[in-house]
Formats: structure tokens, sequence, C-alpha cells
């Protein structure tokens, strides 16, 4: 495993349709990149990063790469429920590794992760603490984690008889940070938010402040990923922690057994699991 086959150029491209400024300043991207580059350098594999602003771009820059055989493989990551980056890349024989599908039962190996089980651990653990009126600040909603995210949180809210409210943001401060002063300046705002990542919680814990909403007093708060800002805050953030890292070595492993002439497999990775800290209690 991991060896350049004959006419291999010995590198894996990774395209990111999403804003530069966001790359720079989200930890799971970076700790995701960090996790595949590391396994794929002692292999002796580069991963060639390349940022795009929207799909058609990162669909033109696949086509390219094929063409001109300037890569060996590709890692697709933010899959939508119907994807057409799918049907591209299986027109065009790139080989390809898909980081958290919407299904285990994809046309490639992938690594597939229980965004819908680990929602409902999250809204469980707020129900056990007695919180009645939840809100989730979810993702881009064409994501099919998002989506995932989204049913199980409303599943799981109408099961334990909980008032669920979900807010569409976009991952950055600023969405976070609307979003949780529409919720927070509502009639009968929720007790507790969940945040699909930790730059929106974050954001959301100084919005709470500036709003006089103490947490976790009067207000839980539980973000999405593990890292430093959860982890330096004022308190400390909940979280569903996932290792992200670990997922991009396993994303790296899958690559290389695909270039060795592998099948294609389904791999689940550990399931994101909750870390409590400081910004939940039960309700005031």
């Amino acid at each position: 495993m991991g060896r350049v086959t004959r006419g291999a150029v010995g590198a894996v491209g990774f395209v990111l349709a999403r804003p530069a400024r966001i790359l720079g300043i989200e930890p799971f991207t970076m700790e995701l990149i960090a996790g595949i580059e590391g396994r794929l350098a002692g292999e002796g594999h580069s991963l060639l990063l390349y940022v795009v602003p929207d799909t058609e771009a990162e669909i033109a820059t696949y086509r390219r790469w094929a063409e001109g055989r300037l890569v060996d493989a590709v890692i697709l990551t933010n899959l939508s429920r119907d994807d057409d980056r799918l049907d591209v890349l299986g027109e065009i024989g790139l080989p390809t590794v898909v980081v958290g599908g919407p299904r285990r039962d994809l046309p490639f190996t992938n690594v597939w992760i229980d965004n819908a089980q680990a929602m409902r651990d999250a809204v469980a653990y707020l129900s056990g603490l007695g919180h009645t009126d939840l809100a989730q600040v979810s993702g881009p909603g064409g994501m099919a984690h998002t989506q995932a995210r989204v049913e199980a949180f409303h599943e799981q809210c109408a099961s334990l008889g909980l008032t669920g409210a979900v807010l569409e943001a976009d991952y950055t401060e600023e969405g976070g940070a609307s979003a949780t002063r529409s919720l927070l300046g509502r009639a009968g705002r929720p007790s507790a938010i969940v945040y699909d990542n930790d730059i929106m919680a974050v954001a959301g814990l100084g919005v709470a402040a500036e709003m006089d909403v103490a947490v976790p007093t009067s207000l839980s708060i539980v973000a999405w990923d593990d890292s430093n800002l959860c982890r330096l805050a004022s308190p400390p953030l909940t979280v569903m922690s996932l290792d992200v890292h670990g997922i991009g070595a396993l994303a790296a492993d899958c690559v290389l057994n695909v270039l060795a002439g592998g099948p294609a497999l389904s791999h689940t990775a550990p399931r994101p699991h909750l870390v409590p800290r400081g910004s939940t209690a039960q309700p005031g």
C-alpha cells in the first residue's frame, strides 16, 4: 500500500468550493487536511489543494486534472443528497474517495459519519438536563450532513416531546451571530442551542453576553466538533467531538488502497461523542 504506481504523478487532489476566508478560520477543514497530508506524505504522495468559488469551477477542475493526468486520485467532501460531482467523476474515471457522504452505498470508497445519531445524542443530552425548548443553528441546507442533522433534530425533539426550531446559517461568525440574535430576540426563546460548527457557537456565546443572557444559567450551548476555540471559550463549550484528524488519516489510507487496486469499500468513522463542559447546565 502507498507505492506510487507506474505512470502515477504522486499527487492527490482536494478541491474546496468555498470562500478562501472561511478556509483560513475553520478548524475542521484544516484538521482534515492535516490528517490527510500527514498520512500521504509518509507514503510518498503529496496533497494538491485547490480552492474555487463554486461547484461549477470544482467540476471543471476535475476534468482538467483528469485530461492532464495531473493527479492520481481526488478526495471529495461536502456532498449533497443528489450530487452531480459523483456522476462527473464516474464519467471521467478519476479514482475518488468520498468523506462524509450521504449514505454508505456509494460507487466510490467512502468514509461515512453517522451525523443523525450524533444529533439524536445531543438532543437527548439536553433533554436529560431538563431543556424543553431547543434550537439548532445549522450549516448550509444543501449539504447532506446538514440535512441528516436537521432531520434527526426534528425527529428527536418530536420523540421526546420537545419544541425545536432550526435556523440555517453558513458556518461563519457573522452567520452564527445573526442566527443567535434572532433566536434570543424572539418570544419564547430557546433555553439551549446546538450549533453546527465551533465558529458559530463561539459567535453565539458572544451574542448571548451582549444580550445579557447568561451561559449556562439562562442558555446552554453545544458546539459541533471540538477545537481550541471551544476549549478556550469562557465558559468552555460543551461539544459533539469528532476525531477530524483521524478521519483525514483514514481518508488518506482509503486513497492509498484505491491506488493499489483495492475494491470500493465503505468505512464508518467513529461517531461524534458528547464532551460536557461549562456551557451546558439545567435550565435556570
